[in-house]
């Protein structure tokens, strides 16, 4: 995945994913960015030690690392999948949990018995118990290896523990592509990378000082929600030095 070939291709996919994940409804059918907390409020955390590890490895997989930018990992991917399995949507608070549970067709969305958070860990404990029979684990496999076996999950086929493979896969990806382009305040996207890479000034929403001008680019340093209006900005306005 880390030829020159994807690594050219890297920002044509992310694009059409950003797109597409800002259009279509969540596996689950409810969003997996909720509110973040206050200030000093502390945040809960869900994933263990051994799951942060498979995490960090098959999340760099499906957003490597180029010459140019970082992958999922160094963007704090996996600490945005935490706080969302810690989460109400993660304990599937706003999931319907009752039944009949049963194989439900591609229209019809989530059809397990449960929660995002119960799936990731069964999931994943599936999958170290499978390479530890083998004496292996799947973050100690060469690249060619993971991303053969991550392809093997996305095709289906593979029980997880309860858990068809394609249905984990399918979720791992959407949280891997969210927490590489969501504001920073959700416990991804470090230092703004994915916001950088495409050229996204974040949630900036005072262009005062630019409303008489036309066709220039645009370049400012990208904004998150929980950075307020930028100095520059109160400037033009008259707020302040």
């Amino acid at each position: 995945m880390s030829d020159r070939r994807n690594s050219n291709s890297r920002r044509h996919f992310l694009r059409s994913s950003l797109v597409a994940i800002s259009t279509v409804t969540l596996t689950s059918g409810a969003p997996s960015v909720l509110a973040s907390p206050g200030k000093g409020e502390k945040r809960e955390r869900f994933l263990n030690d051994s799951e942060k590890r498979f995490l960090q490895a098959a999340v760099e997989r499906l957003i490597p690392r180029d010459e140019h930018w970082a992958g999922a990992a160094e963007a704090g991917v996996v600490n945005y999948i935490d706080l969302q399995m810690a989460g109400a949507w993660g304990r599937g608070e706003l999931l319907y949990r009752h039944g009949p549970f049963r194989a439900g067709t591609s229209s019809q969305g989530f059809q397990l018995e449960y929660t995002p958070a119960e799936l990731f860990r069964r999931s994943i404990s599936a999958i170290s118990a499978h390479f530890a029979a083998q004496g292996k684990a799947f973050d100690q496999l060469p690249p060619a290896e993971q991303d053969s076996y991550l392809a093997s999950l996305e095709k289906g086929g593979i029980d997880l523990d309860g858990v068809p493979s394609n249905v984990f896969f399918e979720l791992l990806l959407k949280h891997t592509v969210e927490g590489f382009f969501s504001d920073p305040i959700y416990g991804g996207n470090k230092s703004k990378v994915g916001w950088r890479m495409l050229g996204f000034p974040g949630a900036y929403s005072d262009y005062y000082d630019l409303i008489d001008k036309h066709g220039i680019a645009f370049h400012r340093e990208p904004l998150g929600i929980g950075e307020g209006m930028s100095a520059h900005a109160m400037r033009s306005r008259g707020g302040g030095e």
